[in-house]
């Protein structure tokens, strides 16, 4: 029986909410145990405007209750909402919520585990000093390398630089962590989804990919280097043309260089369906690509397409990696 875990998120946005309502299409699913961990005042009070249409039990020790056919909601005990708005509360809560689900990993009593939005503003003002959830979760597995990528049906891609101002990024774009980042790509396409010989597209950092080094020379140094010697990586190209012409459905994966490169049109084509993926950690891990909504919190509006679609990707990388070519 495959076990999963879903992480609250932060209690004062829809994390809670978008969980249910993935609850509940799921519902049944003999094959999994599945763990909602979250405080349970949370849980009662957003089934008022959430029913669930599953069986579920509240306790605080899942040892007792595991492969029982019911959700196990974990309980973090008592916390006030204060909908939203991120809070000092709301930022432990989540940080305990991921770490729960972290230990339960360790501990081989889950496989996967899905995560609800966080608010970096609140694990900040929790004194939490972590940009995410994917720096958080290579910390406490001690991975060294690893790799940000998002999925969806239309495509699949991942980053060189994740958090941090624009003014840093060149600083970031060396030949030691393209070759990184790329071969944790390549080997997650081939582990995670079943893809004997991947073709990895790699985008330029420069406007018009430099234009022959007139515009940059990080191309024609950096990145053409190691597209030649590495038989998966095709480019550099042109970010807009490259989007705009399609050019992604001729590879498995696309290569950005920072941020928003890969998340304005990754989100364009996926705003309800993508999913976030860590790839390079020792379980799975996956998340919605959308964040807290504070401005619907509590109004049962949320649209829970992407955690759904968080749910089953781990579905299947958790059977992918369980299976051989």
């Amino acid at each position: 029986m495959r076990k999963f875990a879903f992480t609250c998120g932060d209690v004062n946005g829809i994390g809670p909410e978008i969980v249910i309502k993935s609850l509940n299409k799921l519902n049944p699913r003999k094959q999994s145990q599945i763990i909602f961990i979250c405080p349970h005042n949370i849980f009662i009070e957003t089934l008022k405007n959430i029913p669930a249409k599953f069986d579920f039990i509240i306790t605080k020790n899942i040892f007792s209750e595991l492969n029982k056919n019911k959700v196990l909601i974990y309980d973090l005990g008592h916390v006030n909402s204060d909908l939203g708005k991120p809070t000092v509360t709301s930022g432990k809560v989540c940080y305990n919520s991921i770490i729960t689900a972290c230990n339960f990993a360790k501990e081989n009593l889950i496989q996967a585990i899905i995560t609800a939005p966080i608010s970096k503003l609140a694990l900040h003002k929790a004194k939490i000093n972590f940009p995410g959830h994917t720096e958080l979760l290579a910390d406490f597995f001690s991975v060294k390398k690893f790799a940000m990528m998002f999925l969806s049906n239309k495509i699949k891609a991942g980053l060189t630089s994740i958090h941090i101002p624009i003014k840093s990024i060149p600083k970031e774009i060396t030949n030691k962590k393209l070759s990184e980042i790329s071969e944790i790509i390549q080997k997650s396409l081939q582990t995670d989804f079943k893809i004997k010989n991947p073709k990895i597209a790699m985008l330029g950092l420069n406007p018009h990919a430099g234009e022959n080094g007139k515009i940059g020379k990080e191309e024609i140094e950096i990145i053409n280097p190691l597209i030649k010697k590495t038989k998966y990586l095709f480019g550099p190209f042109v970010p807009d043309a490259f989007f705009g012409n399609h050019l992604y459905k001729n590879f498995d994966a696309t290569i950005g260089l920072y941020h928003d490169q890969i998340l304005i049109p990754f989100k364009l084509m996926n705003f309800n369906s993508g999913v976030n993926f860590t790839a390079g950690l020792p379980i799975v891990r996956t998340s919605p690509d959308h964040g807290t909504a504070f401005d619907i919190a509590g109004k049962g509006i949320a649209n829970p397409q992407s955690m759904l679609a968080a749910f089953k990707f781990a579905e299947i990388i958790l059977k992918n990696r369980n299976t051989i070519f």
